[in-house]
């Protein structure tokens, strides 16, 4: 079956989890928010972040920043390239394998879960076996290939494993609720359970995990190059603010804005993201029509 990349929610560089396995929900046409507001890779940004990777190419962090900015803007096969580079200037980032992984996953049109994506994730998983993207991907092959229970449970002890405060519990669980409804496993029990270990899940996840929205979330918007989620929250709100100071003087730059909008509504930041969109159709007029359906596809208005 041929991978619904709609149904595929990106997992960024923030080592954390989507509902990935959504293309075994349902089948419907590429209605994704990246296909919509990806822009030209060849904008000032992008042309700035290949510049300092090339500049220190033994530094994994610059081809990491550039691997998470292709990502984000659906250039997966472009991002594997960067996250090789970045695997070979740090071979022992689990971290980094990991997100390599998954940029596998996006760029292949047919396999769901391609093996060069599946030893990436075993690479990650070997340098550290508490990776969750790696432990989430690594589910979804037991999946694939029809164990759904061994799949279940490996998602449900993920879930038990979730830190207090990751922002991925409510994707984590509707791929457990999803997956069991397809194949008609009870596992509402099983949730509370897992989940009763950590006091982590919001009131709200068990009865919006099937109504979140499709698309980009806050996990697509760390650099992940620490561990704890307050660190990851730190890195994020560095990445964006650099973000919005390269665009006080680049204020041209319609992709930037885009992503600055998508950034700060990632962040749970909706106000300061509307502020964006607002300052962006005053900087570029003429592009007010597209940035409006951008911010209407990120739920921003």
């Amino acid at each position: 079956m041929q991978v619904n990349k709609s149904l595929i929610v990106a997992l960024g560089a923030l080592a954390v989890l989507g509902a990935a396995i959504g293309w075994r929900v349902m089948e419907q046409a590429d209605d994704s928010p990246s296909a919509e507001i990806a822009g030209d890779e060849s904008s000032p940004l992008f042309d700035r972040l290949r510049a300092d990777a090339a500049a220190d190419p033994d530094d994994p962090l610059k081809w990491q920043e550039l691997g998470f900015a292709l990502f984000t803007n659906g250039e997966f096969s472009e991002a594997a390239q960067a996250y090789e580079k970045a695997v070979e200037a740090d071979e022992d980032s689990a971290l980094l394998w990991a997100a390599l992984g998954e940029a596998r996953v996006m760029e292949s049109e047919t396999d769901p879960l391609p093996p060069a994506a599946v030893t990436a994730f075993e690479k990650a998983i070997a340098l550290d076996g508490a990776e969750p993207r790696a432990r989430y991907f690594l589910a979804v092959k037991k999946d694939l290939a029809q164990d759904h229970e061994g799949a279940l449970n490996d998602w449900l002890a993920l879930l038990a494993d979730t830190p207090p405060g990751a922002p991925w519990e409510t994707n984590l669980v509707r791929t457990i609720q999803q997956v069991g409804a397809i194949n008609n496993i009870k596992v509402e029990e099983r949730i509370a359970e897992a989940a009763s270990t950590r006091d982590l899940l919001p009131a709200e996840a068990m009865a919006s995990a099937a109504q979140a929205p499709r698309g980009p979330t806050q996990q697509q918007m760390a650099a992940a190059a620490a561990l704890s989620p307050t660190q990851q929250q730190e890195m994020a709100e560095g990445m964006v603010a650099r973000l919005a100071s390269r665009l006080e003087t680049e204020t041209d730059d319609v992709n930037g804005w885009i992503m600055l909008m998508r950034s700060y509504q990632q962040l749970g930041r909706t106000g300061e993201a509307r502020r964006a969109k607002e300052s962006a159709i005053t900087a570029n007029p003429e592009a007010q029509e597209r940035i409006s359906e951008a911010a209407q596809t990120l739920g921003i208005g």
